[in-house]
């Protein structure tokens, strides 16, 4: 079963959302998240915050998990920790990126702690990888990476039209910006470093 999460951000198109969802999964709402789920038809499984952004539900309807206001943890993060540590290994994260650019990028990078945890908004999907990341299904696609955390080494890409054998990329350069996923089978392979990873629309 895999965990979802909604947060409090930005959602523009539910029935795109909508579509991510299945029955199957365990719905966990990060605080003001709820008035998306509810925007969705989704009764959520928990819903986890201090209720700053948004009314606490009723504990009879729904597992609440209240945290004070002064917490050193975002919503978002205690979240994911409540995700993983009831043994979600796959976290897909939604309504997580919006105006609030210093929780876009926490929870972008939140997900560094959680393998198996993604990033879905509107137009993006959002990775992070270490090692591997296979690429299915999304030919033509807009294909991006950007170092974090220093360096990136021996950076392999497969199936994208500019693709690169075990070469090197400073933090800071946008030379990994603006790919094309050119097969239905696209790889991204690294010997060290941290990547993020967007894979968007496109043209």
């Amino acid at each position: 079963m895999r965990g979802v999460i909604i947060g409090n951000g930005r959602i523009n198109d539910y029935d795109h959302i909508r579509s991510l969802i299945t029955d199957d999964d365990f719905v966990i709402c990060a605080d003001g998240g709820i008035r998306h789920a509810k925007a969705l038809g989704i009764k959520p499984d928990a819903v986890i915050g201090d209720f700053d952004s948004g009314e606490e539900p009723d504990h009879n309807e729904v597992n609440v998990i209240k945290y004070p206001t002064d917490k050193s943890y975002t919503d978002g993060e205690l979240a994911m920790k409540y995700a993983h540590d009831n043994g979600f290994d796959e976290i897909m994260l939604l309504g997580m990126t919006g105006d609030r650019l210093d929780h876009t990028l926490s929870n972008i990078f939140n997900m560094a702690h959680y393998p198996g945890s993604y990033l879905i908004d509107d137009k993006n999907e959002v990775r992070i990888v270490t090692d591997r990341l296979i690429i299915e299904g999304k030919k033509g696609k807009t294909f991006s990476f950007l170092p974090v955390c220093g360096e990136l080494q021996g950076i392999t890409l497969k199936g994208v039209r500019w693709e690169l054998d075990n070469e090197d990329q400073q933090f800071g350069i946008t030379r990994g910006i603006s790919n094309i996923i050119t097969s239905d089978h696209a790889e991204m392979t690294i010997k060290s470093g941290i990547a993020i990873v967007v894979i968007n629309d496109g043209e």
